[in-house]
């Protein structure tokens, strides 16, 4: 009986060992996976989030500044169009 109880032990030992060795494998090929992804990502020449985030905002306040001035142009057209034309004033020549 007491051989089986060590067969068993040592049957238990292998597969822990089996289990660490895999759990170290699979950390391996995650990181050899990130290092190859990283990698490909920064030969696509991508930008980052924070770029991004800057550029939008740059845009957006862009776009806002547009439509402001758009408004403004609008607002001098109309009134440009509504005010009457001035008259030149000609004086009289003076007879002889």
């Amino acid at each position: 009986m007491q051989t089986d109880n060590k067969l068993l032990e040592d049957l238990a030992r292998v597969a822990n060992g089996a289990m660490g060795a895999i759990t170290g494998v699979r950390g391996e090929a995650e990181a050899l996976v990130k290092a190859r992804l990283e990698r490909l990502l920064s030969d696509l020449d991508l930008v980052t989030r924070d770029e991004f985030e800057a550029v939008k905002a740059v845009a957006a306040k862009a776009r806002e500044e547009q439509e402001a001035l758009e408004l403004r142009v609008a607002a001098l057209e109309k009134a440009s169009t509504t005010k009457p034309a001035r008259k030149s004033q000609a004086k009289p020549t003076p007879s002889a």
